[in-house]
């Protein structure tokens, strides 16, 4: 078979599920994991002796909603692949960009915390992008830090990973240069507004909080960094789109001083960081 004849066929049958645009993105990536064709080969028209059972497979899991990173088990971020599965939430592009302005505010030796890490995409891509960085990851989940633990082990990150509840428990370390986290923050309401294979598939304790409270994580992160950072460090947070004036004025408000709202590619309110002063 041709490969443009079976680009197409996934294409299309993609489409009833998805918009165009990501469905031609999810028929290129599992053509390239199964068949390890590019978009080189799909332009030559290449031709394929037979599909493998393990697409076709893909193919069905994927019109059933589920995410193409949990039918690969690998999500890639920041010029890495890593393993995420159910129970993992799948890195996002806007997080990409957090990790992109840490790295361009600090140029090595930092001391990190990584709130709620999740697959780990944040902490060990700051390990092992920043020289001399020494890294601690932590989160809730067992799940979670078992993956986070495999994907820092198969990249070779050396991290020390805390099993721990941001909203109950101190945190693990002080004399911090960096505190980074992406906590949950999608409003109970906007689950209308969310597509379904992220309501079916990941893991809601790391998306949603409560429309009555929606920066419960937010309080607590900012008034233990305040006491965490060294003199100078430095908090950086993910943020719901809605709140950024709101965060901006919690840091402020905990004794943050230089605290600037951050635009993702999109251009919505991402990220909201800010300095401990001198």
């Amino acid at each position: 078979m041709k490969v443009r004849l079976l680009y197409k066929k996934y294409r299309d049958a993609l489409t009833q599920v998805y918009p165009m645009q990501e469905a031609e993105s999810q028929t290129l990536w599992l053509m390239e994991y199964f068949l390890k064709i590019s978009k080189r080969d799909l332009l030559k028209d290449a031709v394929i002796a037979a599909v493998p059972e393990g697409l076709s497979k893909a193919l069905e899991e994927l019109l059933g909603g589920k995410p193409i990173q949990y039918i690969l088990g690998e999500s890639p971020f920041y010029g890495r692949n890593f393993k995420v599965g159910p129970g993992v939430l799948i890195p996002r592009n806007e997080t990409e960009e957090m990790v992109h302005l840490i790295l361009g505010n600090h140029i090595e030796g930092a001391k990190v915390l990584d709130i709620g890490t999740g697959s780990g995409c944040i902490a060990i891509s700051l390990a092992l992008e920043m020289a001399k960085a020494e890294v601690g990851a932590m989160d809730l989940s067992v799940a979670a830090l078992a993956m986070a633990r495999e994907n820092a082990a198969q990249l070779k990150a050396a991290i020390t990973f805390f099993q721990s509840d941001v909203l109950l428990d101190p945190l693990p370390l002080l004399d911090l240069d960096i505190i980074v986290s992406n906590p949950p923050y999608v409003r109970a309401s906007e689950k209308g507004l969310m597509h379904k294979n992220v309501l079916d598939h990941e893991p809601h304790l790391a998306l949603f909080v409560p429309d009555e409270d929606p920066l419960k994580f937010y309080r607590v992160i900012v008034k233990k960094a305040i006491m965490h950072l060294k003199k100078g460090g430095c908090l950086y947070l993910e943020i719901n789109e809605v709140f950024g004036n709101d965060t901006r004025s919690l840091m402020e408000e905990s004794g943050f001083e230089e605290v600037k709202i951050y635009r993702d590619l999109n251009g919505k309110d991402r990220i909201v960081w800010g300095r401990k002063p001198n």
